[in-house]
């Protein structure tokens, strides 16, 4: 089977996996926290190089108080129970999306995890943590247009390989599929540049009951798919 290399998932549903069971919320983040797990480690068995996870969005903001500390202890709890496995294991760990409003203690482990692992060659595991693809996008663009008001670079360098140079993913190709759990159909603000030719699997299951299978299955779907990239399908070209 044609295996993607770029996977990126909307870890979608905890709460509402958690409130069908007449549980806090906060449970259902916690038990979101081994489909990761199992979402990593599938990723490393099955050779697919990056795995994208969508942890926490710059919209997340609006939830109550209390289930923000949770989802920023659960962030805290991944790094340091599991950042020596995953180094040891050849994870290469990048974080993308907004720092500076950020508490001190999230920003050093952010940066521990990434230091740590830079130089590993195995999977690279992208958190998605603080992130907004809108507001990524307005980072590039404003960065690229203090390179042109420097002399850096001029407005007809602007092509579209130049801005992606600077957003937050640069280096990373773009995600081949996108995988989101409890049943919605949109991308929520999430790789929305990077996901221009992404093929899309939307599962009905709450991210708590994401495992190995329904990681095959969404896989299964996309080598079905026939990616022509505005061209003709392999069919009708041959």
């Amino acid at each position: 089977m044609r295996y993607p290399q770029h996977v990126a998932i909307i870890m979608d549903g905890n709460g509402r996996w958690a409130q069908a069971r007449g549980l806090p919320r906060t449970v259902g983040h916690r038990r979101g926290l081994d489909a990761v797990h199992q979402a990593v480690r599938a990723a490393g068995e099955l050779r697919i190089p990056y795995l994208t996870l969508f942890a926490f969005s710059s919209e997340n903001w609006r939830r109550p108080p209390q289930e923000v500390g949770e989802l920023m202890g659960l962030l805290k709890l991944f790094i340091r129970r599991d950042l020596a496995d995953l180094h040891r294991e050849g994870v290469r760990v990048k974080v993308i999306g907004a720092r500076d409003n950020l508490a001190s203690d999230i920003r050093c482990l952010l940066e521990e995890a990434e230091n740590l692992t830079r130089d590993n060659r195995a999977t690279t595991l992208i958190i998605a943590f603080n992130y907004g693809s809108r507001e990524e996008i307005a980072r590039a663009s404003r960065r690229v247009a203090e390179k042109v008001a420097r002399g850096e670079a001029r407005p007809e360098d602007v092509t579209p390989e130049f801005l992606a140079d600077h957003m937050d993913t640069a280096g990373i190709p773009d995600p081949d599929l996108i995988i989101r759990t409890s049943g919605e159909l949109r991308l929520s603000n999430f790789l929305l540049w990077q996901s221009a030719y992404s093929e899309f699997v939307f599962l009905p299951c709450f991210w708590p009951d994401f495992d190995r299978k329904a990681f095959e299955d969404a896989l299964h779907q996309y080598g079905a798919r026939d990616r022509r990239y505005g061209g003709l399908s392999r069919e009708i070209a041959s």
